[in-house]
């Protein structure tokens, strides 16, 4: 009987300790985008919880990998920015609380969206995050997993990118733009050139026309 009691304190002592860290790693920011892939476009979604008991979350920077393109998807109550290097390259993104807006509540999480492209050709992406509170307190979410795999107190959004297939498709937007913009110089072409046949015989219809009126008179 002791056994069978010591055994179910030991399971549920074990349940509880995977519950606590899961809620411990659910309270982290985060960032998910399913089929991200190197060398192209993706929708990154970051959830920022609010971890403080008594302070709403006003203002959330993400640090990207110098990105060609960043935008963001508009949110009620909030304002972004991207801010850029002399590369014109995304370096950062920004979303601050509009004033009188309450931000991200105690108990709360907001997601934050962003479509970015191309992204780096490696396994790995890391984004860096602050996060501040309305009374003033920073967070960073900027640590790097431990050497074991373990987790730190602080640990930077990471996402996982799958290999480009084939090697090509880097820029699928830009791919996309040259084929279209190559489609329309070819219908440009054949329109020029079947516009100088239909002129040219006109010009000929034209000519025989009056010649023809010249042969009458005279005959």
């Amino acid at each position: 009987m002791r056994t069978q009691i010591s055994r179910a304190c030991t399971a549920a002592t074990a349940a509880g300790l995977v519950l606590l860290a899961g809620g411990t790693a659910s309270a982290h920011v985060s960032a998910d985008a399913p089929g991200a892939t190197q060398g192209k476009y993706a929708v990154i979604t970051f959830k920022v919880p609010t971890e403080s008991e008594t302070a709403n979350t006003t203002e959330l920077t993400i640090t990207l990998p110098n990105l060609k393109s960043a935008r963001t998807e508009p949110i009620p109550g909030w304002s972004s920015k991207v801010d850029r290097n002399d590369k014109a390259e995304a370096t950062t993104v920004t979303w601050t609380a509009d004033p009188g807006a309450p931000g991200v509540r105690p108990g709360q999480f907001q997601r934050f969206v962003l479509s970015v492209g191309p992204l780096p050709t490696q396994a790995e992406i890391s984004f860096p995050a602050t996060q501040t509170y309305s009374d003033g307190k920073v967070v960073k979410w900027d640590q790097p997993m431990g050497a074991d795999g373990s987790e730190p107190e602080h640990p930077a959004p990471m996402l996982t990118l799958a290999a480009a297939k084939g090697g090509d498709g880097a820029d699928d937007h830009h791919v996309d733009t040259e084929s279209a913009a190559e489609k329309s110089n070819d219908t440009d072409d054949t329109a020029r050139w079947l516009g100088g046949i239909g002129l040219a015989l006109g010009l000929l219809g034209v000519a025989l026309g009056l010649g023809n009126v010249i042969r009458g008179r005279r005959a």
